[in-house]
């Protein structure tokens, strides 16, 4: 049975369909917003996955060419491998459903997201998050509390919702929100400098819209939705926990004084190991799993328990205090730009390198088509974390981290026309222990202005965390690992001293007051001043030359209709300047030419034959010319690259002569004077009226 439900988001309606497309899934839905729609099923295994301690669930999100009348382009015309945007909004799904399915779930679970149409106007996204929730909702899965998400941009002041590309391409913020009808539970935005009224303003308004669509998922569900399984509750061993808890207590507590990470670990495994060794001597598997569970719970008591009762921290921070800090620029010597931010335990090697147009990145997805100049790619190695893992290319979490990172420092950038660079920074973390992202970012701004980019401001970034338990509540700045892990709230804010760039919240409960996520926010803003203060110790403002390694690009501009001459046929022409000067070259539509080199002086030799190769002839104006041929009735002479003109022979010189050659040879370089240029563009020269011009000049002398 077909049923659909629309919601109106301002003027912009979003409807949801079942019950007609891949019926065999255990649910489906089509989503719509204008003619963008997305195909999301959700499929469980029958039996659960034995002898796991997690939920495996897996989020695939394609986006399908055809979806906008396409071929995909390539050798294969079919879709490759998903890129860097259909990995992030894989993340985006994945975040905010992942902790609301029952926490003993086990049976493997995939939802797959098709983007089937695209207006290229409207984001497949956005409305794909609120897909899944609506197909996990319908179905027989265990899930029961529906998130929706929506897309806020402000344009002119003016907030709006699940904004068109136009409307988002004219905003100063871009922020993604999902939750359910009681909050928020996800966060992710990039803004221009926003403040903290604004950015709290527009969650706020975020979600309102939000509840109507979580309304719409539960009338959907309402209509056709199928009854839940039951998931099998593990019965606790009240006893045993509780005289486990108790044995381990002391130790972990002892360990949580430890304020060094190795070290701290060291001594909780061993609490943990005389914990096996005491109520588990005969190794039984099933009684290990429960131990470790028992473990976990003890280990986040306690420090749950030191932060809101003790105020004190793992590593004896108080709740606001920022790790110690150093930063160091221009550790590589021949790269373009870097530094080492160091962050407590958590270190970030950055690197910046500047290119030239050639060097940008093709792009070619359902909303967006053409080149990108900015990149930051973000690598997580095992030894960071002092892990032995298998060395692979980058995984969703590194690619999410980085565009967050890339995100953050974006806005502040100077623009292409003003710095007309190809920049790519890479961070390369080399210790972590507390949001590496934002030690990515504060090294990033360091090695920018490290390379001599003119920046806007310098951006720093940092991460919060959030322990709540009834009324008691603590805000954390700058969080480790642990905090992260054992908290209820993970909070990245990214800004300079005037505003935020870039923002992202994970929470965990639900009930998150919009007056301490203010306060969270303000404490986040204390933060990021005391990290920019740190960071200007080592560079305040951008070098005002650039490294003696980083190309120098020269523009100048050509005639539209001259960049046919500069190119030549099969682009012969600007292969032999390239050839010649040793510089690279890229020519715009607008004819604008970008000339890249070390060498000053190959970039002069450059411009001139380039100029020579555009300028027009002008009447009255002398050439030194090169004699390329020679007939009987004159000379053609080349005056500069790709233009000749004839020298009758009557023009050669004041005396009659007999022939051409009794006067030039072919080869000969010899002055010319243009004296006339036909409607055809046929060039009259002379030599005649150039040496009597030379020989006036003379005499006045």
């Amino acid at each position: 049975m077909q049923e659909k439900v629309e919601v109106d988001l301002d003027g912009k309606s979003v409807s949801f369909e079942a019950g007609w497309l891949a019926k065999q899934a255990n649910g489906s839905v089509v989503v719509r917003q204008g003619d963008t729609m997305v195909l999301v099923t959700a499929t469980m295994a029958k039996s659960q996955r034995e002898g796991i301690d997690f939920f495996p669930l897996t989020v695939d999100y394609r986006e399908k060419t055809y979806a906008a009348g396409r071929i995909p382009g390539g050798y294969l015309k079919r879709e490759a491998r998903p890129g860097d945007q259909e990995t992030l909004t894989c993340r985006l799904i994945d975040r905010p459903l992942r902790p609301l399915f029952p926490s003993e779930f086990r049976n493997e679970t995939q939802i797959v997201c098709l983007v089937i149409s695209h207006d290229q106007e409207n984001p497949s996204d956005i409305i794909a998050l609120g897909a899944a929730s609506t197909a996990l909702l319908i179905s027989d899965i265990p899930f029961n509390n529906p998130v929706a998400g929506v897309r806020v941009a402000r344009v002119d002041g003016a907030f709006v919702v699940n904004p068109t590309y136009e409307e988002t391409k004219n905003s100063d913020m871009n922020l993604i929100m999902a939750g359910t009808a009681d909050g928020i539970v996800m966060v992710e935005a990039g803004a221009n400098e926003l403040s903290e009224d604004v950015m709290m303003n527009a969650l706020e308004y975020g979600h309102q819209h939000i509840k109507k669509l979580v309304a719409a998922q539960i009338e959907l569900k309402n209509k056709l939705g199928k009854e839940k399984i039951s998931v099998a509750t593990k019965e606790i061993n009240q006893e045993l926990h509780t005289k486990a808890t108790d044995s381990v207590r002391p130790g972990i507590e002892a360990a949580m004084e430890i304020s060094k990470k190795a070290e701290r670990q060291a001594a909780i495994d061993k609490v943990q190991e005389g914990m096996m060794e005491a109520f588990n001597p005969e190794a039984d598997d099933d009684l290990k799993g429960e131990l470790k569970d028992i473990f976990h719970d003890a280990e986040k008591a306690v420090v749950r328990n030191m932060i809101l009762e003790k105020q004190s921290r793992v590593d004896g921070r108080g709740l606001k205090d920022i790790r110690p800090i150093t930063c160091q620029v221009g550790y590589l010597p021949r790269v373009h730009g870097s530094s080492i931010f160091t962050r407590g335990e958590t270190q970030a090697l950055v690197s910046v390198t500047l290119g030239t147009a050639s060097d940008e990145q093709r792009m070619d997805t359902l909303d967006f088509k053409g080149t990108k100049n900015f990149m930051l790619h973000y690598n997580f190695p095992a030894f960071c974390t002092g892990e032995v893992k298998f060395l692979s290319g980058p995984g969703r979490r590194e690619i999410g981290h980085g565009m967050l990172a890339e995100r953050a420092l974006l806005p502040m950038l100077p623009s292409r026309e003003s710095f007309p660079y190809t920049i790519r920074i890479v961070s390369e973390i080399l210790e972590s222990n507390g949001s590496s992202s934002m030690a990515s970012v504060c090294g990033g701004t360091l090695s920018l202005m490290d390379a001599g980019v003119p920046i806007k401001e310098a951006v720093a970034g940092i991460a919060m965390g959030l322990i709540k338990d009834g009324d008691k509540v603590a805000i954390l700045s700058d969080i480790l690992g642990s905090e992260d892990h054992l908290g209820d709230m993970d909070f990245k804010v990214a800004g300079t001293r005037n505003g935020i760039t870039a923002l992202q919240m994970d929470i965990k409960i639900a009930g998150l007051s919009k007056e301490l996520m203010a306060t969270a926010l303000e404490q986040a803003r204390e933060g990021r001043l005391h990290i920019l203060g740190e960071m200007s110790k080592a560079l305040a403002q951008p070098r005002p030359e650039m490294s003696k390694y980083a190309p120098r690009i020269i523009t100048i501009k050509v005639p539209v209709d001259k960049i046919r001459d500069v190119i030549g046929a099969g682009g012969k022409v600007i292969r032999g300047i390239i050839d010649k000067t040793g510089v690279s070259i890229d020519i715009n539509d607008d004819g604008s030419v970008l000339i890249a080199s070390n060498d000053s002086a190959a970039s002069d030799m450059a411009i001139e034959m380039i100029q020579n190769l555009v300028q027009d002839v002008e009447v009255g104006k002398k050439y030194l010319g090169k004699v390329k041929k020679i007939m009987d009735f004159g000379a053609f002479v080349e005056i500069f690259p790709g233009t000749d003109g004839l020298v009758h022979i009557s023009q050669i010189c004041d005396r009659r002569i007999n022939k051409v050659t009794d006067e030039i040879q072919e080869g000969d370089e010899i002055v010319v004077k243009v004296i006339d240029v036909d409607r055809n563009g046929k060039v009259k020269l002379s030599r005649k009226e150039a040496m009597r011009d030379e020989a006036a000049t003379a005499t006045a002398k």
